[in-house]
């Protein structure tokens, strides 16, 4: 170890002379592997996307209970409580036809002109009720049997739609954390065993005079690093770009979707890309000089 770091200023140097020797090959090789960082950043990316919108989706579900025409106020106020006692149930409140015609008029936008071609509010009251998401088959069925409620507009349905859709990117991003681990692995390692065999005559060299094999092998070592961390660099650019983009798009066009603070997802997704490129990348290169060296060593 004392011996790596005593000697790092000729390992870097030989690292830079080893990318110069084939330049061309090696930033072309950092272009895709950036490339391929890339599209890894973009899946786990929009893994947590949907994840936080799933979560908090679920954390702020909510059901509307519609209750028969023509109840009293004491017999609303006894369904409340009835409601309320309800275990898994959070805040319970009426929104009236008024609220509810805002509300649907907010919905529509550009379009809530339609709602004026309406001579009275066509919209019913109804009570708002919170609930927690994991129990929601057995409130469901609770509610069900209080008396005065008539209907009951769950959102489970999206919620399972949404699960899906999560259920599905969890699995395209496993495959293309494969995917990026294989590819990577099998670039860097090409790449340092065309490094070694073009220099095996200095290589051959420097075990002539006595270098040990670790000492040989350091350099390249050092080019596959670097060639994955400028590689996953370049993905953080494009998706720090991408993203803030994205973000700012997504506000304009659809305000009320709960997405993740911007700035907390940008910093863990870089931090796992320049982790996953520099790990890869030692890796590669260990493959690479354990290869190549049982054809020329000795």
């Amino acid at each position: 170890m004392k011996s790596i770091v005593y000697n790092m200023g000729y390992f870097l140097k030989e690292a830079k002379t080893l990318f110069k020797i084939d330049l061309t090959s090696n930033i072309l090789s950092i272009l895709s592997i950036g490339l391929i960082f890339f599209i890894l950043a973009l899946v786990i990316s929009g893994w947590d996307i949907m994840s936080f919108i799933v979560e908090t989706v679920e954390r702020e579900a909510e059901i509307n209970v519609y209750y028969k025409e023509g109840l009293s106020d004491t017999e609303i106020s006894k369904l409340l409580e009835d409601i309320r006692s309800v275990e898994g149930v959070g805040d319970v409140k009426i929104v009236d036809e008024e609220e509810s015609y805002l509300r649907m008029k907010d919905i529509l936008g550009d379009e809530a002109h339609i709602l004026e071609l309406f001579e009275e509010n066509p919209f019913s009251p109804f009570i708002e009720v919170q609930i927690n998401i994991a129990e929601s088959d057995v409130i469901l069925r609770k509610l069900k049997q209080v008396e005065n409620i008539e209907y009951i507009r769950d959102n489970k349905r999206v919620l399972d739609r949404l699960n899906d859709i999560v259920s599905v990117i969890e699995f395209v991003g496993i495959l293309v954390v494969v995917a990026v681990g294989i590819s990577t692995l099998m670039v860097v390692s090409h790449i340092i065993r065309q490094g070694i065999y073009n220099n095996r005559d200095q290589i051959n060299t420097l075990k002539l005079l006595g270098a040990p094999q670790p000492f040989i092998d350091f350099p390249f070592i050092l080019e596959g690093f670097f060639l994955t961390l400028i590689g996953g660099l370049i993905a953080s650019i494009l998706l720090f770009v991408l993203l803030n983009y994205g973000y700012g798009q997504v506000e304009l066009a659809i305000p009320f979707i709960p997405l993740p603070a911007a700035d907390s997802l940008i910093r863990s997704i870089v931090t796992f890309t320049l982790v996953t490129s520099a790990i890869l990348g030692i890796i590669g290169s260990l493959l690479g000089v354990a290869k190549q060296g049982e054809g020329f060593r000795g």
